[in-house]
């Protein structure tokens, strides 16, 4: 285990609303986050921390992973237990940990070259065996650790430093990706709307089984023509009053479809 936090803040398990009056800060560690000034992850944690606050589960019964990549860092930044572990690997571990201490509520947080990379093969076989585990993918489309190569998130043609003349591949679809094995939950947030994200986290985090959470994140310092905070916002929109979650045929036209819409695209147990 490459890191290990552990909780500093004990409350008795029938203390709720002192956990409530606490709020967020009740979830920030001392060590503050290290990512770029803009960047999109600082959106992310805000919603997160907040759903945390809101659903009142308490640092003790709390457990981050994650893999290698500027959101692999989460963990350092949010008192609980955290468990920072290999490149693609957050999603084995998770499932670990669930199996392990099943009461305990387990996130893993991945991004789109850690999750749908190297880590690509266990997101089916995670998601078929539906353990009750909120998966999150910080996607910002680009390699940002390793500085600016393409990430299988970005877009075909795009002009990377690993692809000087542009990237040959087109991009996976993560959320089609998870309705075609089953997932129960499946939701698509942009780190610019902390709360929207907010709400889709407390919906996957108090969904029974596998959760699936798409978040689309500008990454100011290495892509500068494709996942900008002006493009997205024009992009995304929400998905219509009328439609309906638990229709999964919906949610897979959704999910072929051009537009970015943003929401709860589909519940299974709704």
């Amino acid at each position: 285990m490459d890191h290990y936090v552990k909780p500093e803040v004990y409350y008795p398990d029938d203390d709720i609303e002192k956990v409530k009056e606490q709020g967020v800060l009740k979830y920030r560690s001392e060590r503050l986050p290290t990512w770029c000034p803009g960047c999109g992850y600082f959106g992310i944690e805000t919603a997160l921390t907040n759903a945390l606050s809101s659903l009142a589960i308490q640092p003790k019964d709390l457990i981050m992973v994650s893999g290698i990549g500027c959101m692999g860092r989460y963990p350092f930044f949010v008192r609980g237990y955290g468990m920072h572990t290999l490149h693609g690997r957050a999603l084995p571990v998770a499932s670990g940990a669930k199996l392990a201490r099943p009461e305990l509520t387990v996130l893993a947080l991945i991004g789109d070259g850690d999750g749908l990379g190297i880590g690509a093969g266990h997101l089916p076989h995670t998601i078929k065996r539906n353990p009750d585990i909120t998966c999150v993918l910080f996607d910002n489309a680009i390699y940002g650790l390793t500085k600016g190569q393409t990430s299988p998130m970005t877009p075909q043609h795009q002009v990377t430093r690993s692809h000087p003349l542009g990237n040959p591949d087109p991009k996976m679809n993560p959320i089609l990706l998870a309705l075609s094995y089953g997932a129960g939950y499946v939701a698509r947030g942009f780190a610019g709307m902390p709360d929207q994200m907010q709400v889709l986290f407390e919906q996957g985090i108090r969904h029974k089984g596998f959760s699936f959470i798409h978040i689309m994140s500008p990454c100011v310092t290495f892509d500068k023509v494709n996942y900008l905070y002006d493009n997205l916002r024009s992009w995304v929109r929400p998905l219509p009053p009328s439609y309906d979650s638990t229709n999964l045929d919906k949610a897979f036209d959704i999910a072929r479809g051009e537009e970015l819409f943003t929401g709860l695209i589909y519940n299974k147990t709704a």
